[in-house]
């Protein structure tokens, strides 16, 4: 499918996304450090934390308004208010004695603004693509969510130390433009919304996502989801420790590469594997059935990452790392194509905030492993994430592909 032939709002919301990511990615990994280097490690660990736990809440509200309420409305709201968040964040820099107050209050609220918009935006992709067109659209997607998040963190690893203030303002005038293009280019799309059912907002919200926990498919993709995301999570969580703590350093010339250049080579390694061959390999998989693609995407991925769990050798650490991202590749797209198709037309973003489900569920895993990696050796830590894997692949097909089939089946005879 050729960039021309995309729908408006396709073209809108994945240029207006890519540099969304690419602003997050150029500064929140830094926020730990921000606030840490200010009011101290304690203070930014229980910060942080908070602000993960608001987001989590906020994200379900989100689901629910983008349902109830014209999306373009919702998200040029939340574009606007998380510019002016960034605004204040700016201005906090400006005097020598920072004003980390100010500063906190704005990201606090940047990240509700963020989590409410949120669903809405992935949203849109369902709501102004097709079963047959959807796959190509979440591969394009992916594409410019990793080429994005690397020009983002190269950006922010470029001027973050010395260029703060010049970097934020960079950003803030960037974050002013998107709700702009939201408001010219983004069309109101005739998509069913939903009705209220209970005159308590918050009985009415509860019942929304009753529907979604109830549906039995749904909730099985989102579980294998959250276990199949866990492998690349902890990519930058247990492995990134454990190379830290005993990979044993290799010298190129004079160049020494220890365990954590090692951790960061394998990220640049996946970035670049992404940008390079994205397009090749969802054109070739498009000739195959999306079930065994699929299974053949997480066999890869499962495969990688079990090894790269606790090897130490550099060049089985790129192969496998190679592999996990030629599956990953291979079973995303289909993944996030399979798992629209099962979303209702009235109920878009709700199950999108619901889903979302899998990357919380996922990070917690992750950071959980760095606590079981410390009473289990990395054979191991390989055989407890391969057992996850295998829950997670179970999960996802047939959450996908054999109980979803069944209600469709049974829905059709009634």
């Amino acid at each position: 499918m050729a960039w021309k032939d995309y729908p408006q709002n396709i073209k809108v919301r994945l240029i207006t996304s890519f540099f969304n990511r690419a602003i997050a990615s150029s500064v929140m990994p830094f926020m730990a450090l921000f606030f840490a280097q200010h009011k101290g490690a304690v203070w930014a660990g229980i910060f942080l934390a908070i602000t993960v736990i608001i987001s989590f809440f906020i994200n379900f509200i989100g689901g629910y308004i983008s349902d109830r309420f014209p999306r373009k409305k919702i998200i040029i709201l939340s574009s606007a208010s998380s510019a002016l968040m960034f605004g204040l964040m700016t201005i906090s820099l400006l005097p020598a004695q920072k004003w980390i107050l100010l500063f906190a209050i704005s990201y606090v609220i940047f990240t509700i603004t963020s989590s409410l918009g949120r669903p809405a935006v992935h949203a849109i992709i369902i709501d102004s693509t097709t079963p047959e067109n959807r796959k190509s659209v979440y591969a394009l997607d992916y594409w410019l969510v990793n080429l994005a998040m690397a020009i983002g963190a190269a950006l922010g690893g470029l001027l973050y130390v010395n260029h703060q203030l010049e970097l934020f303002i960079t950003l803030t005038i960037v974050s002013i433009s998107l709700p702009v293009a939201y408001g010219i280019w983004l069309k109101d799309t005739r998509v069913k919304l939903l009705e209220k059912k209970h005159e308590n907002i918050f009985i009415d919200l509860f019942h929304n996502y009753k529907v979604a926990f109830q549906d039995k498919p749904f909730v099985m993709v989102v579980a294998g989801s959250m276990f199949i995301f866990a492998a690349e999570f902890s990519l930058n969580s247990y492995i990134g420790v454990r190379l830290a703590d005993e990979f044993k350093s290799v010298f190129i010339g004079n160049f020494e590469v220890a365990g954590v250049r090692m951790l960061s080579f394998l990220n640049i390694e996946n970035m670049l594997m992404v940008v390079v061959l994205t397009f090749f390999v969802s054109k070739l998989t498009d000739k195959f059935s999306p079930r065994k693609m699929l299974l053949l995407g997480l066999l890869l991925y499962g495969a990688g990452y079990t090894i790269v769990t606790s090897s130490n050798i550099w060049y089985v650490l790129i192969i496998f790392n190679a592999i996990a991202t030629i599956g990953e590749l291979i079973y995303s797209p289909i993944a996030n194509a399979e798992k629209a198709n099962m979303m209702p037309e009235d109920k878009r973003g709700s199950y999108s905030a619901f889903s979302n489900l899998g990357f919380n569920g996922a990070d917690l895993i992750a950071r959980g492993a760095i606590v079981l990696g410390a009473f289990l050796v990395p054979t191991m830590m390989s055989i407890y994430l391969g057992i996850i894997l295998m829950a997670g692949t179970f999960l996802l097909y047939s959450g996908l592909f054999v109980i979803n089939k069944i209600r469709i089946q049974k829905n059709m005879s009634t």
